[in-house]
């Protein structure tokens, strides 16, 4: 009898961990796919990002026409001999769709210099393994990078799921579906939004399965950095670097307090995560700058424009740069701090229509300032009802210190790419989301059913 019962708990449970699975990555993927729960705007979605993703479009010509590695194996946009006003139809997204999808050629192609161009390699590679229509190939490759992103934070929300139980994965799992930043990115060719997620999900992996900090082996941690923050350097190079460190960091600050890391402990680990996304980061410019020498002709053009574009996207001095982008550059960090601060999460507009506009404006446009002082309020609840619960478990108090650590990843980037920040407000409120917003919705859930004394 007692085998039975065994076996039939094991069985919920695995039917349980399978349902959560499948449910989420489904509800993900529809709403990163399709836009399917009307998150975000229909032409906001349909148009998000295509001047970037086109850069992607742009490669996969070129690799057609001249092979994979050509021009360096960069990301860019090319020129056709057609113009594409006579006869394409208006409903195309543009020049560099048109020639992907009509099997153009270029006479000219124009490199992005800024990152390895991974994301347009791998595809590149797909178009042609794949021998099907161009038109099929394009629609493949949006399920392909919508699934990628949906298994990468349906981990995240499995790993939730393990240290804190169902509710407080489903209160997450919300999360991610009503962030329209989130779904705005979640298809997008170029962004690969999974890239970003993935150190920290390797790092999640590794140290929950490896709790005995005495055994651990800190080489193979390193090494783990490395492989992770090398592929999301390749995949999508340098974009939200900052953000994508600490996001990577904040399970090792969750364990570290859970388990009350020593000292020595503490500074070994670091070193391992410093040491492993240092050199992983190295590398790959060091990689960027050969590609870019491929293309421009030696390898210091790469050397001299990897710190070009460093400085125009933080404290460079604005007269040494084009007056474009003076503004950003003399801009106040406050100021773009704020204006992220302010930025929407989600907007109920998109579903109820309402005439008064200051309801409209700042009742139904549920702004991350909003979420910041919700969190700050539920991490108070969670703090008390901690010390009032039966059994005082110790991840609580973790998880509130590793959602205000994790405040600083996108802040990071606001501050030190204070310039990049404030040109690109149509697109970084993102950056709230790795991960600040998906430990904050796990505070509420903890907050309000944690056990308590009766």
């Amino acid at each position: 009898m007692f085998i039975i019962k065994l076996k039939y708990l094991f069985q919920s449970e695995y039917i349980r961990r399978y349902s959560l699975w499948t449910i989420s990555i489904l509800i993900i993927f529809l709403g990163f796919f399709s836009n399917s729960w009307r998150v975000a705007e229909r032409n906001w979605f349909a148009n998000h990002q295509k001047d970037t993703e086109s850069h992607v479009m742009g490669r996969m010509v070129k690799s057609r026409q001249d092979g994979i590695l050509s021009a360096g194996g960069l990301n860019g946009w090319g020129t056709t001999k057609i113009n594409d006003a006579e006869w394409i139809p208006t409903t195309e997204r543009g020049p560099q769709y048109n020639a992907y999808l009509y099997n153009f050629s270029f006479e000219n192609y124009s490199t992005y210099k800024s990152q390895p161009g991974g994301q347009g390699m791998l595809f590149s590679l797909l178009d042609r393994l794949i021998p099907l229509s161009s038109t099929f190939k394009f629609w493949t490759f949006y399920v392909l990078t919508s699934l990628l992103s949906a298994v990468a934070l349906t981990y995240i929300i499995n790993w939730f799921y393990n240290e804190f139980g169902g509710v407080v994965a489903i209160s997450v799992l919300c999360s991610i579906v009503l962030s329209q930043w989130l779904t705005v990115f979640g298809r997008n060719l170029w962004w690969s939004i999974w890239a970003f997620y993935l150190p920290m999900i390797f790092v999640m992996n590794y140290l929950q399965n490896n709790r005995d900090i005495e055994n651990r082996k800190y080489i193979q941690f390193g090494i783990l950095i490395f492989i992770a923050v090398s592929i999301k350097c390749f995949i999508n190079g340098y974009e939200y670097m900052t953000t994508t460190l600490l996001m990577m960091v904040t399970p090792f600050i969750f364990y570290a307090f859970l388990d009350k890391w020593n000292k020595h402990k503490y500074i070994k680990g670091t070193l391992a995560v410093v040491l492993g996304s240092g050199i992983a980061i190295f590398l790959s410019l060091i990689m960027l700058c050969f590609q870019i020498g491929a293309v421009k002709g030696g390898f210091m053009d790469g050397v001299n424009h990897v710190f070009y574009s460093f400085g125009k996207r933080t404290y460079g001095n604005a007269e040494d740069f084009p007056p474009i982008y003076a503004a950003s550059l003399d801009a106040g960090t406050i100021g773009v701090v704020k204006t992220y601060i302010n930025g929407v999460f989600f907007d109920l507009n998109n579903y109820i229509s309402i005439s008064n506009t200051f309801v409209a404006n700042y009742l139904f446009k549920i702004r991350y300032s909003y979420l910041i002082v919700l969190f700050v309020l539920t991490s108070i609840l969670l703090y008390l009802r901690y010390n009032q619960s039966d059994v005082k478990n110790p991840k609580y108090i973790a998880l509130i210190i590793t959602t205000w650590f994790s405040i600083l990843a996108p802040l990071s980037w606001f501050i030190i790419f204070k310039a990049h920040s404030y040109i690109h407000t149509h697109m970084s409120y993102l950056l709230w989301q790795m991960p600040f917003t998906l430990f904050g919705f796990a505070i509420i859930a903890s907050a309000y059913f944690i056990r308590r004394k009766v």
